[in-house]
């Protein structure tokens, strides 16, 4: 029950609700817990509608921002590589074709790469 209040984003007391009304299927284990079933879990989530838009976003940690342009989206089923031109430097990133469907990428589209890694490897220029 507490996995799936976390997958629903609920309190346990909720999911039992859900249960007891018959909108989650479950099993008593041996010890007499509830369990639910992963598959009708799964149906139910799908079933829901999606959640509402999150609010805009004031602030954020990634302080390295360069407003550019998109150049190119290559994708296939499941990855899309987006490449931006900002300013002398060409931004290359790798995100879920779902979430460049849902921001429209495509050549032309003005948009904003934020930074913000964990590893940065410094080179320096010259002959060998």
């Amino acid at each position: 029950m507490g996995q799936a209040a976390e997958l629903l984003g609920t309190s346990v007391d909720s999911v039992r609700r859900l249960a007891d009304a018959g909108r989650l299927k479950t099993v008593r284990s041996a010890g007499g817990h509830r369990h639910i079933d992963a598959a009708d879990l799964a149906r139910y989530l799908a079933a829901q509608p999606p959640p509402a838009e999150p609010p805009p976003i004031v602030g954020q940690s990634a302080r390295n921002r360069f407003p550019g342009i998109v150049t190119r989206v290559l994708k296939d089923t499941v990855m899309a590589q987006v490449e931006m031109q900002a300013g002398p430097f060409r931004v290359v990133s790798l995100m879920s074709r779902e979430a460049a469907d849902e921001l429209g990428l495509a050549p032309g589209v003005r948009a904003v790469a934020a930074v913000k890694a964990t590893n940065v490897v410094v080179e320096l220029p010259g002959e060998r």
